[in-house]
């Protein structure tokens, strides 16, 4: 494989790019509106087409003090309670800058269990509290392998703290997943979620 380089420092010398440089690219799949909502579902628009899908997460507002997460559905399954083991740790301040931590968070992992997987926890309801975020899940469509996720995710916490979440696991399946749905663990929610292929 041939590699393109700048010469001289100049951009403007640049002829073609390496194949690598165009990929990547986000496509709009399908957007969904929370409003007052219980849950939203995803069921459609996850197939073999892309390798890597992307949901991301705007102004989720929640009525209740709960964590807020997601589940999935083989193809032809119901539920939304596929196997997960998953991991999960996070980074803290407060606004009077008198907190700072780093933690792992074993409540909210999962060792092959089905519950629904938590995005974050502790995510305060107040009108200026919400939560934006990303959710990464790889090769559903494989019926060879275990179907990988990440995610990242910034909530403001209901004690006034910056709360960033990391979250990676595996839905222990070697069966194509197809449905995805995100949920409170009570009440309702406000908010956009997209969701995006990967080319």
């Amino acid at each position: 494989m041939a590699l393109n380089f700048a010469n001289n420092n100049s951009l403007s010398a640049i002829t073609s790019l390496p194949a690598s440089i165009s990929g990547g690219a986000l496509n709009l799949i399908s957007t969904q509106t929370a409003s007052s909502s219980s849950t939203i579902s995803f069921t459609s628009g996850i197939d073999s087409t892309y390798d890597e899908y992307v949901f991301k997460f705007y102004n989720i507002h929640l009525s209740d003090n709960t964590p807020f997460g997601f589940q999935a559905n083989v193809v032809g399954g119901s539920g939304y309670n596929e196997t997960i083991t998953s991991t999960s740790f996070f980074a803290r301040h407060n606004e009077s800058d008198s907190t700072t931590g780093l933690s792992y968070s074993a409540a909210n992992d999962q060792a092959q269990g089905t519950a629904f997987q938590r995005l974050v926890t502790d995510q305060g309801t107040g009108n200026d509290e919400n939560m934006g975020g990303t959710l990464h899940l790889f090769s559903p469509s494989s019926t060879t392998f275990v179907k990988h996720f990440i995610s990242n995710c910034q909530a403001a916490q209901a004690s006034d703290y910056s709360m960033q979440r990391f979250v990676a696991g595996y839905f222990n399946t070697t069966s194509a997943i197809d449905e995805i749905q995100f949920k409170p663990e009570s009440g309702t929610f406000d908010g956009v979620i997209k969701l995006y292929g990967i080319s």
